[in-house]
């Protein structure tokens, strides 16, 4: 009956905690009748790209543009020659939707003539769909082509078609070439504040939007005639890694939207949202940030709504489900030695069981949810597996401990080896983050079962005085490798040179270095932003914890049959 009680009670305290940390959360004010001006659209489905060059088939493009039409007056395209992509026109017509049509500039000539005489025939076939055209997209961003060569091609297609002609690019570009706004009809600029070199804060981000966007009207008015100016691309990720203190978030794309539609509506900005749909061919570029930038996920389930208040996990409540029942399961099946344990031990296992159970639920569904390829999901299965199995471990030992049993040394070895593979990831994880992690996500959640139960070990260590340390001994003096210090050495070291890593990214960023030539200043500001990360800070936490028994802890282990 008390291990019952028990069992009621922290699910009771679990699904409590799971309905207050998932309230619908305000994110600002309504989208004026629900609709934008226009989104950006990549029509790819799951399995498809332009990297592969596999595209979608009619069918599916006309049903996105039919979702599409509840969300949006216009749509802007990309590319104009490529797979189905000449259909949407058309397509475009049939739900009432215009158009800002594309055409894809890279570094072959050959494709690039391609492109632009697609285009050129689109707009002129299709004056009352196509409004505007846009003759290549971050081209010089990417260094594809010279500036003179991109001129070239917008001059083209300006003496071809009536529609207003434009070029689209980060705003930094615009700035740096000016002779660019005197070629163009319209200017069409790129605001990303999550991308930026200095980072912007979500609640500040449409304060920004509307800095920047005077700045290039008042160039514009500079160096040519008074251009009308889109906003190209403007957005916010939905999942993936935190930059400076530009966080990614369900709530937070939804709170970037509708503060920036506030600012442009106040002072008669025209924009344009990226993106409508998810991409997942784009995570094999950017990894998981630049494949969650759309209304709608890559199954065309909507991620947030324009109207009323926002959830951040709108699913919450199936994850906190599936680990109750989960933890429930296990209860029942383990009463039998669960029993004789006093209410303390016994509580403070369940417990733990019960963290564990979330942690995983919540695991499956966030790598599931940002795995998009065979190989992905592979790699998912593998790493939710062993996970399951390092939680058995720690719930088997915390266990022994509590129970003031011995545990076998085949047991303690399982334990050990596999604690070292969890260690072993997370070194290569944190030199991969400090060398290149710019699209790198911090894998938090895929360490949170081994840190965490770690750090209850250790406590329980403590609490039943079963070493003659300060915590819990992964194994015996007599069993322990000299090689398992240098490991626990190499994750603290890692964790340097990912503030390193991270801190140098700034520094020698672009727009960092014109807004302040000072190395000092922009040193401080560059180690600012890396030390108040919270996903950083977190990361280097689970470091510490991962070390902690591999080169701190020299207590010699009781509970294993030396």
């Amino acid at each position: 009956m008390r291990l019952i009680s028990t069992v009621l009670l922290i699910v009771l305290l679990a699904a409590i905690c799971g309905w207050l940390s998932n309230r619908p959360q305000d994110a600002g004010a309504d989208v004026p009748q629900g609709k934008l001006n226009s989104l950006s659209f990549a029509p790819f489905w799951e399995g498809q790209g332009p990297l592969d060059a596999v595209f979608p088939s009619v069918a599916q493009l006309d049903s996105d543009l039919r979702l599409l039409s509840e969300k949006t007056r216009s749509i802007r395209t990309y590319a104009s020659d490529e797979g189905t992509m000449p259909e949407i026109p058309a397509l475009a017509r049939k739900y009432g939707l215009t158009m800002i049509q594309g055409a894809w500039l890279g570094g072959i000539e050959k494709t690039n003539k391609l492109e632009v005489d697609e285009v050129i025939r689109s707009a002129n076939a299709n004056p009352d769909v196509v409004k505007r055209v846009i003759v290549g997209n971050e081209v010089l961003l990417r260094g594809d082509l010279e500036i003179k060569e991109l001129i070239r091609y917008i001059r083209a297609v300006k003496q071809a078609v009536k529609q207003p002609v434009s070029y689209a690019d980060v705003w930094s570009i615009y700035m740096k070439y000016p002779e660019l706004m005197k070629e163009v009809d319209f200017i069409t600029v790129h605001i990303l504040p999550y991308w930026e070199d200095e980072p912007i804060p979500v609640d500040q981000a449409p304060g920004h939007i509307e800095r920047i966007y005077k700045q290039i009207q008042h160039k514009a008015q500079a160096v040519a005639q008074d251009k009308p100016i889109l906003i190209g691309e403007s957005g916010w990720p939905s999942e993936g890694r935190q930059r400076g203190w530009a966080v990614p978030g369900v709530v937070n794309e939804a709170k970037f939207i509708r503060g920036l539609i506030g600012v442009a509506n106040a002072n008669g900005f025209d924009y344009n949202i990226v993106e409508a749909i998810n991409q997942s061919w784009k995570s094999e570029l950017e990894g998981v940030v630049g494949a969650n930038w759309g209304l709608f996920s890559v199954d065309r389930e909507e991620v947030f709504p324009l109207t009323g208040a926002v959830y951040e996990d709108p699913h919450w409540h199936q994850a906190w489900l599936a680990a109750i029942a989960l933890f429930v399961g296990g209860a029942l099946a383990g009463r039998k030695p669960l029993r004789p344990l006093p209410l303390l031990p016994l509580a403070g296992l369940l417990v733990m069981g019960q963290v564990f159970a979330l942690l995983w639920t919540h695991q499956v569904e966030l790598l599931w949810y940002t795995s998009y390829t065979l190989w992905q999901r592979f790699l998912t299965l593998l790493t939710v597996g062993l996970n399951a199995a390092l939680a058995g471990l720690m719930l088997q030992y915390a266990y022994v401990l509590l129970a003031k049993q011995l545990v076998s040394e085949k047991f303690a070895g399982w334990f050990y080896q596999l604690y070292l593979g969890f260690g072993g990831f997370a070194l290569f994880k944190t030199l991969y983050l400090a060398i290149n992690g710019r699209y790198i996500s911090f894998p938090l959640l895929t360490m949170a079962i081994a840190v965490t139960g770690m750090v209850a070990l250790m406590l329980i260590g403590i609490a039943t005085q079963r070493n003659e340390g300060s915590g819990i001994a992964l194994l015996p003096d007599s069993k322990r490798h000299p090689q398992e210090k240098w490991l626990g050495y190499a994750l603290l070291a890692a964790g340097l040179a990912l503030i390193i890593g991270e801190a140098v990214e700034f520094f020698q960023s672009r727009d960092l270095i014109l807004a302040y030539p000072g190395w000092g200043g922009r040193l401080a500001l560059s180690l600012r932003f890396t030390l108040t990360n919270r996903q950083l800070a977190q990361w280097l936490m689970c470091l510490l914890v991962l070390a902690a028994p591999l080169c701190f802890i020299k207590g010699k282990n009781k509970a294993v049959i030396g």
